[in-house]
């Protein structure tokens, strides 16, 4: 199953590594972008997303925000709709 689903993280993030595992979990392909020592990637996910940490997380046009919101969502029933919905896009 593919989705347009990005991520902007960072190699030795624990936290992107997280991320990046429950979508796998969930069967979903995803876009990552690598922004380690990028000036001009991390530029573009802070002006996308207006954070500046990672993951940032965008499922379709929808900013989840970093991985503890993705977990949030996911646990309060959001993830999986969400993610269903992109499939009829």
């Amino acid at each position: 199953m593919s989705h347009n689903i990005t991520l902007y993280t960072k190699g030795y993030c624990p936290y992107c590594k997280r991320a990046k595992a429950l979508l796998k979990a969930k069967g979903v392909s995803f876009h990552d972008i690598e922004i380690t020592d990028n000036p001009r990637l991390t530029a573009e996910m802070v002006q996308r997303s207006g954070r500046v940490t990672v993951p940032q997380i965008f499922i379709g046009d929808t900013h989840v925000g970093g991985s503890d919101d993705l977990f949030a969502l996911d646990a309060k029933g959001g993830l999986d709709p969400l993610l269903k919905a992109l499939e009829h896009a």
